[in-house]
């Protein structure tokens, strides 16, 4: 490992949640391309983890990203670097700029993990560099990059119409959540989605219909696109709803991710043994919660492997 050129500066770090969509329905097509969409969304304990800081050795507008999954890209196409991009059109030129991103959160899954770490980065660059944004501009900065990063700028459940980018917050939840997130070895588009959603049609023999639940009636539009194609989340979300202990199943966004609520006090294994059973043992589980509130930004002394891409917190 090469020596640290400078003295490490203070870096800034922050947990970065996945989302579910509690309930998602697609009203149409708009002008400009985008679809019309009424969604609630609510972060989870499953999160990423981004940690910034400034380095000199960087040029102005430089943004250095790195992460420990290598399939991540780290050039322009991140919507890490591309919120930086956004944040220039307010404050003009960053100074160079080291990012750092642990992903925990799979991508292509209908979580929002690149949504969150855009919002992330906006508050942590935000915090390190002292700036100082008329009312507002964060948050025009998070709809330039994408509909759901404002959401994640407001760290809570909260109602999205528009293309998602409006959002309002909604009361707290009396009741807690506690799921069982099951991802597929494979993505789904979400433009892809979008674009099939009108067309498509219900399979037979498959759930579609809203679900009571204590967090409002549970539904996903984009499910009879998505399952017309990939037909194993439609029998793996019946599975789920007939496993013990499950309150209620539904994909989240465009999916890949089929999501159990599990009755309170259920143990989780029943679930588990449907998942198993039903698509064999090639899939990512997560068990996590509803959790709302804006993760706290850590502050401290940057390790200087940061510099070179292994920053552990």
């Amino acid at each position: 490992m090469p020596p640290d050129p400078v003295p490490s500066p203070e870096c800034f770090a922050v947990e970065a949640p996945a989302k579910i969509n509690l309930w998602l329905r697609v009203l149409g097509r708009r002008s400009d391309g985008f679809h019309e969409v009424e969604t609630r969304l609510a972060p989870v304990g499953l999160s990423d983890r981004l940690s910034l800081q400034r380095d000199e050795a960087l040029g102005a507008g430089e943004i250095a990203l790195s992460c420990d999954d290598p399939t991540v890209p780290g050039d322009e196409s991140n919507l890490v670097v591309k919120a930086m991009r956004a944040l220039e059109a307010t404050t003009g030129r960053l100074p160079g700029l080291r990012i750092h991103l642990e992903k925990r959160i799979p991508h292509g899954a209908g979580l929002g993990g690149g949504s969150s770490d855009a919002a992330a980065a906006l508050r942590l660059a935000e915090a390190a560099l002292g700036l100082d944004l008329p009312p507002g501009a964060l948050q025009a900065a998070a709809a330039a990059v994408g509909s759901d990063v404002p959401f994640f700028l407001l760290g809570q459940v909260a109602d999205a119409r528009g293309r998602g980018e409006q959002v309002v917050a909604v009361p707290a939840f009396t009741a807690a959540a506690r799921l069982l997130l099951v991802k597929l070895p494979f993505g789904v588009s979400t433009p892809w989605a979008y674009r099939q959603w009108r067309d498509s049609l219900e399979l037979d023999g498959l759930p579609y219909g809203p679900q009571a639940s204590e967090w409002g009636e549970l539904r996903n539009d984009l499910e009879r696109p998505v399952f017309e194609k990939y037909q194993v989340l439609g029998h793996l979300k019946a599975a789920l709803l007939g496993a013990e202990g499950v309150s209620a199943a539904l994909m989240s966004g465009s999916g890949s991710t089929v999501m159990a609520f599990l009755q309170e006090g259920a143990d989780a294994a029943a679930a588990r043994a449907a998942v198993y059973a039903e698509v064999g043992a090639e899939v990512q589980l997560f068990e996590t919660e509803l959790a709302p509130g804006l993760r706290p930004i850590q502050r401290g002394r940057a390790q200087a492997a940061l510099r070179w891409g292994h920053f552990g917190g």
